[in-house]
């Protein structure tokens, strides 16, 4: 396929981004199936220059979905968002990229792309999602505001969903206590839903950010929500529902983090509280860990010795005998903290099989340890 810009601003790199967003576009191709197409293909520009037939016989493309997925409209499209997203200083995160969210890289359904306005990493750091219900009381509220304040030492960034209730309480908490905190929307960064939380989600900018898969002119519709509670999960190492009722999109967030094996806490309530039902049940079922306050989620999540931590760190350096192999991954380790198997295999090389039986040998040597979420660390 030869593209023809009329406009003649892109250059060859900027066509490997229109076909990224074009990616991200095509119907009836999920995250899934657009990994699979881009790692036949190498990149994005290649998915649209190959033919359909080669394409189709991809492991899980097929024909009828190649048929239905290539569209001249979905380019042209593509090309809008791109003058969009260029226009309005939007970073586009594909899911090689080095700045693609890596705890969100590790899940199965991730998206391949995402777009993101803001000022923060979303890979330092801890990242901790405050979620609950949307009719929110003063005793909910309260805890938020209070679990926030108790966390701005630990380098923490709050995430959450910017809706009613509960999240919108943690987004304020965290912006008065001068800690960074994203919220993930379930539309377009053409506007903001619900439109009252604007100015705070203007705010966020400056120290934090806004996170959505859905280009722009995508309206906050029913079945959006649910996508975006996955990227809310998969974005942190723990997840803290404050208050929740029997049913909702808490704590669908809550189930989405224990399938990515993230942590999963709950404040608990009075039993006879419409929005302490959730909580209550979770921490019955052993869904979610009870906590208090934010002691209990920093003893718990293992935040409180970083003192040990520098001494483990010595000690690798003192008294452990690696080899090449062990070496590399210690000091991938040691330059950017905590990472997942993918990230320490792109930076060291190592093939998988070879970096499984890696780790294990670090761990046996007690060099590393498996954190939530499949991390590693010193």
């Amino acid at each position: 396929m030869i593209l023809i810009f009329p406009d003649g601003d892109f250059d060859m790199n900027e066509e490997e981004l229109l076909h990224r967003i074009a990616l991200s576009l095509l119907p009836n191709v999920g995250p899934v199936i657009a990994r699979a197409l881009y790692s036949h293909c190498g990149t994005a520009t290649a998915i649209f220059r190959e033919r359909k037939s080669l394409l189709a016989k991809i492991p899980g493309v097929g024909a009828k979905r190649i048929k239905k997925a290539f569209d001249g409209s979905v380019m042209e499209r593509a090309e809008k968002e791109l003058r969009f997203i260029k226009k309005h200083k939007i970073q586009m995160l594909f899911y090689t990229d080095e700045n693609y969210p890596q705890r969100l890289q590790q899940c199965a359904d991730s998206p391949c792309l995402l777009y993101f306005k803001g000022n923060v990493s979303l890979n330092k750091g801890r990242f901790i999602a405050i979620v609950g219900t949307r009719s929110s009381t003063t005793y909910g509220e309260g805890l938020t505001k209070t679990l926030v304040e108790d966390l701005r030492s630990l380098d923490v960034t709050i995430v959450s969903g910017l809706a009613y209730g509960i999240d919108i309480c943690a987004h304020e908490a965290a912006l008065s206590a001068n800690v960074p905190t994203i919220g993930v929307t379930a539309h377009g960064m053409d506007r903001i839903y619900p439109e009252l939380h604007r100015t705070v989600a203007g705010k966020m900018l400056t120290n934090g950010g806004i996170l959505t898969e859905y280009p722009s002119l995508t309206a906050p519709d029913r079945e959006n929500f649910p996508s975006r509670n996955r990227i809310v999960a998969g974005l942190c190492d723990a997840v803290v529902v404050v208050e929740a009722s029997g049913k909702g999109g808490a704590l669908i967030t809550a189930d989405l983090a224990q399938g990515y094996d993230r942590e999963v806490f709950a404040f608990p309530g009075k039993v006879n509280d419409e929005y302490s039902k959730g909580c209550n049940a979770y921490i019955r079922e052993n869904k979610a860990a009870l906590i208090t306050n934010a002691q209990d989620l920093i003893w718990m999540m293992g935040w409180s010795d970083d003192k040990k931590k520098e001494m483990a760190i010595k000690q690798t350096q003192l008294f452990f005998d690696l080899n090449a192999d062990e070496q590399l991954v210690v000091d991938v380790l040691k330059t950017n903290g905590e990472c997942g198997v993918d990230v320490i295999s792109s930076i060291t090389g190592l093939p998988f099989s070879k970096m499984a039986n890696t780790l294990l040998q670090l761990e046996l040597k007690n060099a590393i340890k498996l954190k939530a979420g499949k991390r590693y660390s010193l």
